[in-house]
């Protein structure tokens, strides 16, 4: 299992300084990649988790880590797809993986935040057909001459994308969700399959067999199926509900059950320590909190 990192993008700790500290201090400890998520507003009235009410871009947190390094992958977990075309995001993930040297990881979801759909003017349903139909642009404008797409939600007229992504094939395309039909759909049309932050081990467990057996059934090579998991970090008192709490050696005991659920790769992420990651946090403590759990939990 490859153990990855999650950027600082929420809270007190996301700041520019800490962003490419953070990134190239993992490039040189080995973690095979940095992980970031969108959050683009809160609405009023919201009681949403601390993580979510001050959170950076997360596709300009890349560019500026790639900016900073020149090895350790860079992935979204996730971009909420119905925000934005999938010629503007292929515009965008392209870009990012030319002046990155093809590193680029981009996982997709469907959103959940009505807010923020009003915000974005936009709707997810149906949230099948919308997927199918972006993944399907997104592989297009990453291989083809000329591309073109007339579906359903999205038309693209015959149309050349230049530059293409330096990675063949394009940036590698995970998609998330719960639901038997999402995780189904992430293992027929995509590379592998990214989990929320609120999943459980049995939600990743079962996630994990839904996805391959759906790879297999499309003729696809379930062993090759990405499975990446956010590993939401809370250092300190144990929590036997969350895997990757308490001490040190706890939270690396933690891991290992990931790995024997099949896991292909892991990013422990800070952002949701209230510690780190909340907006109130004292950004001195949290930079010294995550530079010593960027460290002890390192890859060895």
């Amino acid at each position: 299992m490859l153990i990855s990192f999650g950027l600082p993008v929420s809270g007190a700790w996301a700041q520019p300084a800490e962003v490419g500290h953070i990134a190239r201090t993992a490039e040189d400890l080995g973690y095979h990649g940095l992980w970031t998520f969108q959050r683009l507003l809160v609405a009023e009235g919201d009681q949403l988790d601390p993580v979510y009410r001050s959170v950076l871009d997360p596709v300009v947190t890349l560019g500026y880590a790639a900016a900073l390094t020149s090895r350790i992958r860079l992935g979204v977990a996730v971009i909420n797809l119905p925000y934005l075309s999938p010629t503007y995001l292929a515009k965008q993930a392209s870009t990012l993986d030319v002046l990155s040297g093809g590193r680029v990881d981009l996982g997709l979801g469907t959103g959940w935040s009505a807010a923020e759909f009003a915000a974005t003017g936009s709707d997810p349903a149906p949230r099948g057909r919308r997927t199918e139909e972006y993944v399907a642009i997104l592989r297009t404008l990453f291989t083809a001459d000329v591309a073109a797409f007339d579906g359903e939600l999205y038309t693209v007229p015959p149309s050349r994308m230049r530059p293409k992504p330096v990675a063949p094939g394009g940036p590698s395309i995970l998609l998330g969700g719960t639901a038997e039909s999402a995780l189904r759909r992430a293992g027929r049309i995509a590379d592998g399959w990214v989990s929320r932050s609120a999943a459980g081990l049995d939600d990743i467990r079962r996630g994990t067999q839904i996805v391959r057996r759906a790879a297999e059934e499309s003729g696809k090579d379930p062993d090759a199926v990405r499975i990446v998991v956010r590993g939401v970090v809370l250092a300190g008192e144990r929590d036997d509900a969350r895997p990757l709490s308490g001490s040190i050696e706890q939270i690396k005991a933690g891991a290992e059950l990931y790995a024997e659920a099949g896991v292909t790769e892991l990013f422990y992420d800070l952002n949701w320590d209230p510690l780190i990651g909340g907006p109130d946090a004292d950004p001195t403590a949290a930079r010294e909190r995550a530079e010593e759990l960027l460290a002890a939990l390192a890859p060895v």
